[in-house]
């Protein structure tokens, strides 16, 4: 008789512990590419007849590496920040999210709502490198998106998950478009060096004047200076709203018009390592000089983000007289 109790309580623990509540539901959405709608703020992945849904506002999504350790975190509210897994009675696709009236098939069949956690984005500067001098540029940016404790309401109960990934989504960056000649100015009073186009600038300001000098420089013994934050800045200048003049540069005060769209700055040289400038100079005429100035090894640096100018970037050339 003891024995058949003891069966029968088994038995009912077992059935005890087959709660829905108790059961983890596996969401794989890993095989599945990220895509996005024109139209509104939405992020999905699609996957046969199920789709995941991220709602949140472009700007969250930052074109600037998030510091180690430090991920951006944005809390699900179900409002302006949503998360949503549908269930359809056939095959998804992007028109049946993006569509401002879409299909009337395949119809959703059951929802998942996010009713609280955290969206944690990690973001990287995705680059592209020229491996003839070693150049880098900046083509986009990662956004590596996981959900944290995140807890879904659904028609059963509700379902948490400590981390759920999301996965990758990646945002265009800002071209630079270094589209300059070789002809260098320099300011007569300031003594700032300039190259520009209509829409950008590279400057070297606080210039060291042992650098320009009108006397040839022995063969193959340029004269050497350290890009710094006090002398010898290099800073590259993205405009927007009007075109580069002459009249720009070399003011008392710097025009409104055109604005400054992107600041990137040279990061500081180490000597013999990176963070060159060199001056090449030759005669010129009777009474001119040529000074070819070559960057070598130079980090331009906006916020975290950052890119290389190459193992020599030749900025120009400028002429000179006595």
């Amino acid at each position: 008789m003891k024995r058949v109790v003891s069966l029968l309580i088994f038995v009912l623990f077992l059935n005890g512990c087959d709660d829905g509540d108790l059961t983890m539901e596996t969401i794989d959405f890993e095989d599945a590419a990220t895509q996005s709608c024109t139209t509104n703020n939405l992020i999905f992945k699609l996957k046969e007849k199920e789709s995941l849904l991220l709602e949140i506002p472009e700007t969250s999504f930052v074109n600037d590496p998030t510091v180690p350790g430090s991920p951006t975190l944005i809390d699900i509210d179900n409002s302006t920040n949503r998360v949503v897994y549908r269930f359809y009675n056939g095959i998804v696709s992007a028109d049946n999210i993006c569509n401002t009236i879409p299909p009337a098939l395949p119809a959703v069949t059951d929802q998942w709502t996010g009713i609280s956690g955290k969206i944690q984005i990690i973001t990287t500067a995705v680059k592209s490198t020229n491996t003839a001098d070693n150049s880098t540029r900046i083509t986009g940016y990662n956004h590596n998106i996981v959900f944290k404790n995140i807890t879904f309401a659904k028609t059963d109960g509700t379902q948490v998950y400590e981390t759920f990934p999301f996965g990758d989504y990646v945002t265009p960056s800002l071209p630079l478009p270094f589209g300059f000649d070789q002809t260098l100015e320099q300011c007569p009073t300031s003594k700032q060096l300039y190259n520009y186009v209509s829409s950008e600038a590279l400057t070297i300001d606080n210039i060291d004047p042992s650098l320009i000098v009108n006397v040839e420089t022995p063969l193959n013994t340029p004269r050497t200076g350290l890009i710094g934050n006090l002398r010898n800045i290099l800073t590259y200048r993205l405009y927007s709203n009007g075109v580069l003049t002459p009249g720009y540069f070399c003011g008392t005060s710097v025009p409104i018009l055109p604005a400054v769209k992107e600041e990137w700055r040279g990061v500081e040289g180490v000597a013999g390592t990176s963070g060159i400038i060199e001056v090449t100079t030759i005669k010129n005429g009777t009474t001119a000089y040529k000074h070819t100035i070559v960057i070598k090894k130079a980090t331009l640096k906006k916020g975290n983000s950052d890119f290389s100018l190459g193992d020599n970037y030749i900025y120009g050339e400028l002429t000179t007289t006595n």
